[in-house]
């Protein structure tokens, strides 16, 4: 597992991107266990005490009474998405090739859709957050948002997946979007044109002659990279504060995000703990990187739409420094994931641990509760204004 790119679960960059939907992502490939062809009953691999044989009594019936032609391999992928539906789990999933072949796209950072995140939350499929620049936030969509129905199909118990394949597809092409927002009477649709999305990893500008304002967009693959050659600028540069922003940021690579938190703490200071449950020793995810940022007075900016490995530096930083964080309560993603391929080239993302702050705090359907809370109105948002910036700038100056 060391030697793997871990990767949490970012809800989902769906064309949306897949956040929360990525989880530690191994790369092992598994062969099948069945091949479908005819169909085999293959023993290998049946749990004890499990009888199996209704599944082929129900099999076998199908091929006796059912008056039409069956895809046995569609047959062999619905089942085992049923059974991994069962567990009631948003996170845990299934994928077919095609599907495996999406994530595997959005886990790039570059596929075609409208460049938003969702997960679920409170059992409703919700915004985590529109992405900088795409045809998402140009369309008005804010963090939070319900999504109610997706063209004509109701999201009512609808999985994140599903979402994703309904919401993603070719640029040029229109979605329309149902959503409702809290402060709303009714709902309201929303026409989005898909577009190629390109996920940015950061930005960075100098403010008032000596305060870095560093905004983290994605804990993507590049992320790293970018962050070094931004580190080395800002170094040179005459800022002497840091505001960090890491509001909309759903999440990505564990070992991004704690290389990158790494840049800002100890060597050693505990990220992030992986907890597996009763019976089992927790895992710490420690700084790992060059601590150069340490000695910057900080302030943090979250969001609802701050989730995941966001949520993990937040809380990492908050924990070992005090960094103060302004803005509003965290999204709330607690669950890790492993994603897992097969000879098929279809995939698992299975939910293996819980993960908390270095204090111990276990944060899902909860989030961070900011120091300073500050809210982002409607208005705020469409007269271009950032009272939350605005606060981190004052509080910052007296640090």
């Amino acid at each position: 597992m060391q030697d793997n790119k871990s990767l949490l679960p970012f809800l989902v960059i769906v064309t949306v991107i897949i956040t929360f939907v990525f989880g530690f992502l191994l790369g092992s490939v598994r062969d099948s266990v069945l091949l479908v062809g005819g169909v085999e009953n293959q023993e290998e691999g049946q749990p004890e005490k499990v009888d199996f044989s209704l599944f082929w009594d129900v099999w076998l019936l199908l091929e006796k009474k059912y008056p039409q032609e069956m895809d046995y391999q569609a047959m062999v992928y619905g089942a085992v998405s049923g059974m991994v539906d069962s567990l009631d789990d948003p996170y845990t999933t299934f994928f077919n090739p095609e599907e495996a072949k999406m994530f595997k796209e959005d886990v790039k950072g570059v596929f075609e859709g409208v460049g938003m995140e969702i997960g679920i939350r409170k059992n409703q499929l919700t915004v985590i957050a529109p992405l900088e620049g795409t045809p998402a936030q140009k369309a008005g969509f804010l963090p939070g948002d319900i999504i109610v129905k997706i063209d004509d199909n109701s999201t009512r118990d609808i999985s994140i997946e599903e979402a994703v394949k309904l919401i993603r597809g070719i640029k040029g092409t229109e979605v329309i979007l149902t959503i409702f927002r809290e402060d709303w009477v009714e709902t309201k649709e929303i026409k989005v044109i898909r577009g190629v999305i390109k996920v940015p990893s950061l930005k960075w500008e100098l403010k008032e002659d000596n305060i870095a304002y560093i905004k983290l967009y994605h804990f993507s693959e590049e992320a790293n990279d970018d962050f070094k050659d931004m580190a080395a600028e800002v170094l040179r540069s005459s800022a002497e504060r840091i505001v960090l922003d890491l509001r909309n940021n759903p999440g990505g690579y564990l070992q991004v995000a704690q290389d990158i938190t790494g840049w800002f703490l100890e060597k050693g200071d505990v990220v992030t703990i992986e907890d597996f449950g009763e019976g089992r020793e927790p895992r710490e995810y420690k700084a790992r990187g060059n601590s150069r940022l340490l000695d910057y007075p900080i302030v943090i900016l979250i969001n609802q739409g701050s989730a995941s490995a966001s949520e993990i530096m937040a809380g990492a930083l908050r924990d070992n420094r005090g960094i103060k964080l302004i803005g509003e309560t965290s999204f709330g993603k607690g669950s890790v994931q492993e994603f897992d391929e097969f000879g098929d080239d279809s995939g698992l993302k299975v939910t293996v641990a819980k993960w908390l702050t270095p204090n111990g705090d276990y944060i899902s359907e909860i989030g961070l509760t900011p120091d300073i809370e500050v809210e982002m109105t409607i208005d705020d948002y469409n007269e271009g204004l950032d009272p939350q910036l605005e606060k981190a700038m004052e509080i910052l100056e007296g640090l």
